[in-house]
């Protein structure tokens, strides 16, 4: 096998949605038993829904089954502090104008899973949401595993959802790692969920941080994990690893604000400004949020640690252990030096 493991990754204005939508459909047609989606966001343009029908409209002609699980719509004015995320009305018309089985997923905060399970047996996930402005003006990767064996726990996080209608007390999944092939080279890869396994993947994340030998590259959205940041100033305070990478630097700076409001957590703004200043990470400065503006975000959420690649839809934050969420570590120098490639990439766009 030459590999079960594939990855591609977005960037702004260098790729079309046409080209996004279609690597999604080919991954769709590839089904001949079932579809499971879990996603925190779809909205398309005429021209994008008519090209996913009709790949589900085929597929279901064979008798594959369609299932979607989504969030559902969002607040005008979300309660940021108690974790809503703002997102454009939407997602809801769209998914029940599809026509199949679909769950709204109730929680007190966000069920921000982007994966789809076809055939208990592959899985498509990363950080993409199904969007006009996600496929053509953010920075995402996604991921695509053929394997039964890492295919069974996201379709065993699915049917939680999926049969509680609600994903609190879900994602707790005692999961092990499973053989992957990237480039003709094996490695391995673990999947984890929140909000069940919530403070274990921030724990495990900043173990790796600690344990790292070469170097710790960033691109990610959001850098608002405590522990990671005091992870990070570890690192950079015994000066043995370089770190760098890639932030979004207007979404930060609204973060910024909301820790400034809240005593417990005003020790994070000097802190991290002084991990951004020391590891010289670079920021985007992307469009402020609005429901109808420009949404242009440095969308990741990856961390690169030697030849370990994390990625998936858990921003590294606080909020993220509390929702519905799901991260990959996955171990393979090949695949690491090829994200490593597409964050110099960004810093080179960016700097």
């Amino acid at each position: 096998m030459d590999s079960n493991l594939s990855a591609f990754f977005l960037a702004e204005g260098e790729q079309t949605a046409d080209a996004v939508m279609g690597r999604l459909t080919a991954f769709l047609r590839g089904a001949q038993e079932s579809l499971d989606f879990a996603i925190y966001d779809m909205r398309f343009s005429e021209a994008l829904i008519s090209q996913l029908t009709a790949a589900l409209r085929e597929r279901a002609a064979t008798g594959v089954r369609i299932r979607i699980c989504y969030d559902g719509d969002k607040p005008l004015h979300p309660d940021l502090a108690a974790g809503q995320d703002p997102a454009s009305r939407g997602t809801s018309a769209l998914v029940n104008s599809l026509g199949y089985p679909w769950r709204r997923i109730a929680g007190v905060k966000l069920m921000h899973h982007k994966f789809i399970v076809r055939d208990a047996a592959s899985v498509w996930t990363g950080s993409l949401n199904l969007t006009d402005d996600a496929f053509t003006l953010m920075e995402n990767n996604v991921v695509q595993i053929e394997s039964p064996l890492l295919a069974a726990y996201y379709a065993e996080d699915f049917a939680q959802l999926w049969e509680k209608g609600n994903f609190e007390n879900t994602g707790d999944i005692k999961t092990d790692p499973v053989a992957v092939v990237f480039s003709g080279q094996p490695g391995s890869a673990r999947v984890m969920f929140s909000p069940g396994c919530g403070l274990a993947v921030d724990e495990e994340i900043a173990k790796r941080v600690h344990q790292a030998r070469q170097r710790i590259r960033i691109c990610s959205m959001l850098i608002n994990s405590g522990t990671l940041i005091a992870a990070l100033r570890d690192v950079l305070a015994g000066g043995r690893v370089k770190v760098d990478g890639i932030y979004d630097r207007t979404q930060m700076t609204d973060v910024y604000r909301q820790w400034q409001d809240l005593p417990q957590n005003r020790w994070k703004v000097p802190a991290l400004q002084d991990v951004i200043a020391q590891a010289g990470l670079v920021g985007k400065n992307s469009t402020p949020y609005s429901p109808t503006g420009r949404h242009d975000f440095m969308h990741n959420k990856i961390l690169v640690i030697d030849d370990t690649v994390i990625t998936g839809s858990f921003n590294f934050s606080r909020s993220a252990q509390s929702n519905a969420e799901n991260i990959l570590f996955i171990e393979s120098a090949a695949l690491a030096e090829r994200y490593s490639a597409y964050i110099d990439h960004l810093l080179g766009k960016y700097r």
